[in-house]
């Protein structure tokens, strides 16, 4: 759920897929312009502000000191760009503002406390992505509202209140999908739109619908940063389309013993990626228990693949969640092979495989999984 009401972290997920060679980030080439970016930000007098470019795939952002209350940033770019804006507090750099950067002179004011609302003038690119935001705030406002629900559902232990709420959010999703889609075919040639597109159906892309809507873009915003993202998660995500054949991989389960996909041939299998640190995985796992309990004698097996980074973590979970099935990790966190392998860019997530290993099915939550075995083994 996370995915829509923190759009920022899917910067940073797509900075992670990138080879990390720049062949742009110092030189400035002929197709570039200069910016020049200057701003306050009232309550922050002194000290550093920082301008993250994510597209760039810098790990060190560029900074500068306020003086005078002001502070100015100067660059170049070959086009529109997605940067971060931030200070830093308590020894940490926070950056609650995202906005676009682009040729020409820019200024931004905004207050320390609410940095996420500064206004950005001089990037047409700002300017519709502040027309798109501003369609979509009253599905945004009620998808916080579920989103705090469901935080306060999960921390209960209502897992029937925490599904409840996730179906009422799936059709808000919906309804934002929608929007989105209207947004991008009626305005092909922003960057805005790839944008959109990426932040919108990287999670569970579906080639059927992001494609027509990719074509329609103008070639200089497919060539952009998320127009490229965009193809590489089409293309991605057509390896995992239902009907084509699951990728084989093997990881070590939790006592260091390989494990195959191929090995579940002949079973329906489910392939479910999860992580003892994420709460919807949580709450979900008492369906994957149900299901799996019900649907085992009849020929069905799951194999978890975990997305920890901690061992101790990950075993506790297994054994507090009855998780009585295959585990494999590579303990690798957002850096496992095999979530980039199926292009895992959120979790929970799983794949369901028939007999021969195809994908038949995907993203199957709550009673959707129950129904779809009942059909296929009863």
């Amino acid at each position: 759920m996370h995915k829509v009401l923190f759009p920022l972290s899917l910067i940073f997920l797509l900075v992670s897929c990138g080879s990390g060679n720049d062949s742009t980030s110092d030189n400035k080439n002929s197709g570039e312009s200069a910016y020049t970016l200057t701003g306050s930000i009232t309550g922050l007098d002194s000290g550093w502000v920082y301008l993250y470019h994510p597209e760039k795939n810098r790990e060190i952002p560029d900074s500068t000191l306020i003086q005078n209350g002001q502070f100015e940033f100067k660059g170049s770019t070959d086009q529109p760009e997605f940067v971060l804006l931030g200070y830093e507090q308590f020894g940490q750099k926070r950056f609650p503002l995202g906005f676009f950067l682009e040729g020409g002179n820019i200024s931004l004011h905004g207050t320390v406390d609410s940095l996420f609302k500064a206004e950005v003038v001089g990037s047409r690119a700002q300017e519709e992505y502040k027309k798109f935001n501003e369609l979509r705030r009253p599905i945004e406002e009620k998808q916080k509202k579920l989103y705090e629900d469901y935080q306060m559902a999960a921390m209960s232990g209502d897992s029937q209140k925490a599904e409840n709420i996730q179906k009422e959010y799936e059709s808000l999703e919906a309804e934002n999908k929608n929007l989105v889609s209207q947004f991008v075919k009626d305005n092909p040639n922003s960057y805005v739109s790839a944008f959109q597109l990426a932040q919108t159906f990287a999670y569970d892309i579906d080639p059927t619908t992001v494609e027509p809507l990719y074509n329609g873009l103008h070639e200089k915003v497919k060539s952009s940063y998320f127009g490229q993202a965009i193809k590489k998660s089409l293309d991605a995500a057509k390896t995992t389309a239902i009907g084509s054949k699951a990728p084989d991989f093997t990881l070590n389960d939790i006592n260091g013993n390989p494990v195959s996909l191929s090995s579940f041939k002949g079973k329906y299998t489910l392939i479910d990626f999860w992580a003892s640190w994420c709460g919807p995985c949580r709450v979900e796992n008492p369906n994957v228990v149900k299901a799996y309990h019900a649907y085992k004698s009849k020929g069905f097996e799951i194999l978890g693949v975990s997305l920890d980074e901690k061992k101790d973590k990950w075993e506790q979970a297994i054994k507090h969640d009855n998780l009585d099935w295959p585990q494999v990790s590579d303990l690798k966190g957002w850096e496992s092979s095999v979530a980039a392998l199926y292009e895992v860019r959120a979790i929970p997530m799983n794949f369901l495989l028939d007999k021969d290993g195809k994908i038949i099915a995907k993203n199957l939550r709550g009673e959707q999984l129950l129904k779809k075995l009942g059909e296929l083994m009863n």
